[in-house]
């Protein structure tokens, strides 16, 4: 195997994907921002979570939010679900592991946060449970998705978003996952401080 042309495969196949995705899921990724700016700005707070990789993209979405993306600015509050392992382990011992984010918002969402679901393929069932009860708690739901949306798609309300990146490659749905996180934080902190390009 050379390994110099395997790396610049592996790039034009991420620079493809972008591309790709940046005209297919634009007006969702808006969409999706106008919804967490409302929420923060109604007082609410936002709640994410996945598995994986897309747990640690659940930790640097809310580390963007709690400390600062570009700019010094107020933090504003989100809760990674993702983090608190003796809460995580405990859950999944005494119950089960598709409730370890469900049971989270029960206890921590209020009606008008917004839960961000990330997954590259919406079929992972504690994500489809933490849906189900955001919305029993009167939450919107954002799902920063993947591949066909899987059954996620299914189980978002009408003034819920879904970002489906498309690709099957797991590898390359996530490396636009990052740059769709940072288009959030770009526009979140912009509108909220008044700024305007």
């Amino acid at each position: 195997m050379d390994s110099s042309r395997r790396i610049a495969s592996i790039f034009e196949e991420s620079l493809e994907s972008i591309t790709r995705a940046s005209k297919q899921v634009a007006p969702q990724i808006e969409r999706a921002a106008e919804l967490m700016i409302k929420c923060l700005l109604d007082g609410g707070k936002i709640l994410v979570c996945g598995n994986g990789g897309s747990a640690a993209d659940a930790q640097h979405f809310t580390a963007e939010m709690l400390n600062r993306f570009e700019m010094d600015r107020p933090p504003l509050p989100a809760i990674a679900l993702t983090t608190d392992t003796s809460t995580l382990t405990s859950i999944a011992n005494d119950f089960n592991f598709q409730d370890v984010f469900s049971k989270q918002i029960r206890a921590l969402g209020q009606p008008g946060d917004t839960l961000l679901v990330i997954t590259t393929s919406g079929n992972s069932p504690n994500l489809l449970h933490a849906v189900i009860t955001a919305h029993e708690k009167e939450m919107n739901c954002v799902a920063l998705n993947g591949k066909q949306g899987g059954d996620v798609s299914n189980l978002l309300a009408p003034d819920d978003v879904d970002i489906i990146v498309p690709g099957n490659s797991t590898a390359r749905i996530q490396e636009v996952h990052g740059i769709v996180i940072h288009c959030f934080c770009d526009l979140i902190e912009k509108q909220l401080l008044g700024i305007h390009d």
